[in-house]
């Protein structure tokens, strides 16, 4: 099933065409802790002025799944990869969560959390078309 789903689908990972873009035009730089690999345009630029930089994800193709540093690398925000220095998370930096968006662990705002945006009787007055 390897083979026919890199012909076939796009949402379960790379596919032949990208494969042979990357052969073709990518300059490996490095991988994460969770499997995904990180490319760069290895000549040229791309429509913007910069080298193009592209991600395989290791299993569903999910913008969450990137992790801070390399974040900041695939937005122009750095120029040196995470691979190419000691990088080390901020303290402000929580570890990665899924987006759980769609699932039962979906965030869900308390009672509380939802009355608090409510108006209150007294303080305010309805519209009436006269």
């Amino acid at each position: 099933m390897g083979l026919f789903s890199q012909i076939f689908t796009w949402w379960g990972g790379t596919t032949i065409g990208h494969r042979f873009t990357l052969w073709k035009n990518g300059r490996f730089v490095g991988e994460d802790d969770l499997g995904n690999s990180y490319y760069e345009q290895a000549k040229g630029v791309g429509p913007l002025g910069k080298p193009r930089r592209w991600v395989v994800y290791d299993r569903l193709a999910e913008a969450t799944l990137i992790p801070p540093g390399w974040y900041g690398w695939m937005h122009y925000k750095t120029d040196t990869p995470p691979s190419d220095e000691v990088y080390a998370p901020r303290g402000f930096e929580a570890p990665h969560k899924p987006n759980y968006t769609g699932t039962a662990l979906r965030y869900r705002p308390n009672a509380e959390e939802r009355d608090a945006g409510k108006a209150v009787a007294s303080d305010y007055d309805a519209w009436r078309p006269e």
